[in-house]
């Protein structure tokens, strides 16, 4: 359907080749200078001198009678998975050094007109959030002085007739309301063939050649005018730029375990993504959505092809906006992150199994880049973030292989698992880890996992937060180490799932693409029994061992959050907003002073779901 949609402007979006590398001569190159090189060294060089002085300690537990194959494996095992943790550690304090230094202008050049198309894909979504949404960004944006020219497009990919029709309702609202001025166009493809991917490479090519520059946004998007203009400005003054994400702030949490996560993007995720904007620089990554592109730039440079693996012929690339922003990259553009733009936000999964489901078929498009990192032209750097996509999912089965040599170890040589099994001398020699080995091994691993978020709480001040916007001191104290608390017990659980995720993409099976649940679905208890079922199991097999005197009882808290899997689970759904005191538990801004764009937004979701309930009625 493209009968609200603006005359057709064609443009060329040829699919890439990734056995050849390819240069957009209309691209002017970019470059690194130096200093670029200086923060990448301060980030790694850490990192790996750390990771390696750790391997010097688990050496010299296990090497008073020599190597044999199983330790060499274990410090192996170690020094993977402790790799990234210091990695992380390196990555927050050069953010905080980096944000201590004096604010230096980031736009190379003057500021002139673009004419730019905001781009709100949807699938099977609520018409009333969008359309509000739609309506909160265009009214801002009409009421602030700039000199670009904005029209937003929602296309449409829904499925389901009911809401498709509730569309068209809402998109009729809106237009009649906002008026001509305000440029709002609705497309609904009859075919959602290769998804979001094919949903916006179809917007370019028949639409794409009208527009110098798109800001993609997702259904739950939401940007102040403030940031929609700071991002348009940048690419304007900034001709090699062919991508600049802006990081999108969690809201709209009223959960437990919304919560956790809104209070953890705010308070630690600024100065890691401080960090990550320095080393990396003009070879930036993608993150799908609340970015804008050079429209010339994509279309001639980031088309994806099909892949080819050993699984599956002509298979759709899922995690796109990775090989997206590698394939500018690798065309001659540059791909640029800018945190310290603020007002571009997301909504966030209430509930732990809705969690685990989008990280599943999050899980699935990162272990798909693995099979990407040799393609041609690439630049170190995007290999690198392909890499890492894929090693934050990878990891989860390290540490669960960790856990359980650790378990199957036991309190000394002489008591262990297979010992207790078999009566008899095991056929492995397992390597002695004494009480102070333990100690040691355990307060180093959880000292590194929460330095980050010790860090970021002591930068508040530097990334724009004000402590009355996270309820005062004492109220931000409170939250900082409930969030701890809680993150703690649900960590061992999102590592089963997600070794579970990888088992799963290993096993060939497809995950489903389904509008993800925005305000929470409701499970019985029946289903989070099964969901939960392993690490139940887990957690009981654990409890047994240190019964029975066979497994180190520094497992204990792990132990514990496993075999409290499913009320863990339920209480994840916990409204917060039911009482007044609970519904401060670890608020943000949102909470304690939402921004102008967030209260508009709610404004215009109430209006127009009143609309479209009044439809419904009277067409009842």
């Amino acid at each position: 359907m493209t009968a609200f949609m603006p005359p057709e402007r064609p443009l060329a979006h040829p699919k890439q080749d990734l056995r050849r590398a390819y240069r957009d001569g209309q691209a002017p190159g970019v470059g690194t200078g130096g200093r670029v090189w200086l923060w990448r060294l301060m980030t790694f060089v850490p990192a790996i001198l750390t990771t390696m002085g750790l391997i010097a300690v688990f050496t010299d537990f296990f090497a008073m009678d020599g190597l044999n194959a199983f330790e060499t494996a274990l410090i192996a095992l170690v020094a993977v998975t402790f790799f990234w943790i210091s990695l992380s550690v390196s990555t927050v304090t050069v953010g905080i050094f980096n944000l201590l230094r004096p604010v230096r202008a980031s736009r190379p050049g003057a500021v002139t007109p673009l004419k730019t198309a905001l781009l709100v894909p949807v699938y099977n979504e609520n018409p009333g959030d969008v359309f509000g949404n739609a309506a909160a960004m265009l009214t801002q944006l009409s009421a602030r002085a700039h000199m670009h020219d904005y029209t937003l497009f929602i296309l449409s990919d829904t499925r389901d007739e009911a809401i498709a029709e509730a569309e068209l309702q809402a998109f009729a609202t809106l237009k009649t309301r906002l008026g001509p001025e305000l440029k709002l166009h609705y497309r609904r493809r009859a075919d959602n063939v290769d998804r979001k991917v094919g949903n916006l490479a179809d917007w370019v090519e028949r639409w794409g050649g009208g527009y110098a520059a798109m800001l993609v946004l997702d259904a739950d998007s939401l940007m102040s005018a403030e940031a929609i203009i700071a991002l348009t400005d940048e690419m304007s003054a900034d001709p090699s730029a062919g991508l600049i994400q802006s990081v999108p702030q969690l809201i709209g949490a009223d959960t437990l375990f919304g919560r956790v996560q809104q209070f953890s993007n705010t308070v630690y995720g600024a100065v890691l993504a401080e960090g990550l904007a320095t080393w990396s620089d003009r070879e930036g990554n993608y993150w799908g959505h609340n970015a804008i592109i050079r429209t010339q730039a994509f279309a001639a440079s980031a088309g994806l092809p099909k892949l080819d693996t050993f699984r599956s012929k002509g298979a759709l690339i899922l995690s796109h906006d990775f090989v997206e922003a590698g394939l500018l990259r690798r065309a001659g553009w540059a791909v640029r992150f800018l945190p310290r733009i603020k007002g571009s936000y997301e909504e966030v999964p209430a509930n732990l199994i809705d969690y685990v489901r989008r990280d599943r078929r999050w899980c699935q498009g990162n272990l798909q880049h693995l099979n990407i990192l040799g393609s041609k032209g690439f630049h170190t750097a995007t290999r690198f973030h392909l890499f890492h996509g894929a090693m934050s999912y990878l990891l989860s089965p390290a540490w669960f292989a960790l856990l359980t040599v650790w378990a199957v170890m036991g309190v000394s040589a002489e008591e262990n698992v297979i010992r207790y099994f078999t009566g008899q001398n095991p056929q492995v020699s397992w390597p002695e880890m004494s009480h102070v080995n333990n100690v040691f091994i355990l307060l180093f691993m959880y000292g590194m996992l929460l330095a980050p978020k010790f860090l970021g709480a002591t930068a508040i001040s530097r990334t724009g937060l004000r402590l009355r916007d996270l309820g005062g001191p004492v109220q931000f104290a409170f939250s900082f180490v409930t969030e701890i608390v809680v993150s703690i017990l649900y960590a061992p659980i999102l590592m089963v799932q997600q070794t579970l995720a990888v088992l799963r993409t290993y096993a060939g099976l497809k995950e489903v693409w389904t509008p993800q649940q925005r305000a929470g679905g409701r499970y019985s208890l029946i289903t989070h029994m099964k969901f939960h079922a392993l690490e139940t199991v887990t957690g009981a097999a654990l409890f047994f061992g240190m019964y029975e005197g066979i497994i180190t009882l520094w497992l204990l808290p792990i132990a514990v959050s496993l075999l409290g899997a499913v009320p863990l689970s339920l209480l994840s759904g916990l409204k917060l907003t039911r009482h007044k005191w609970m519904a401060r538990q670890m608020g943000t801004a949102e909470v304690f002073n939402a921004p102008a764009i967030i209260r508009a937004a709610r404004r215009e979701r109430k209006q127009m779901h009143d609309v479209l309930d009044a439809e419904r009625v009277a067409a009842e």
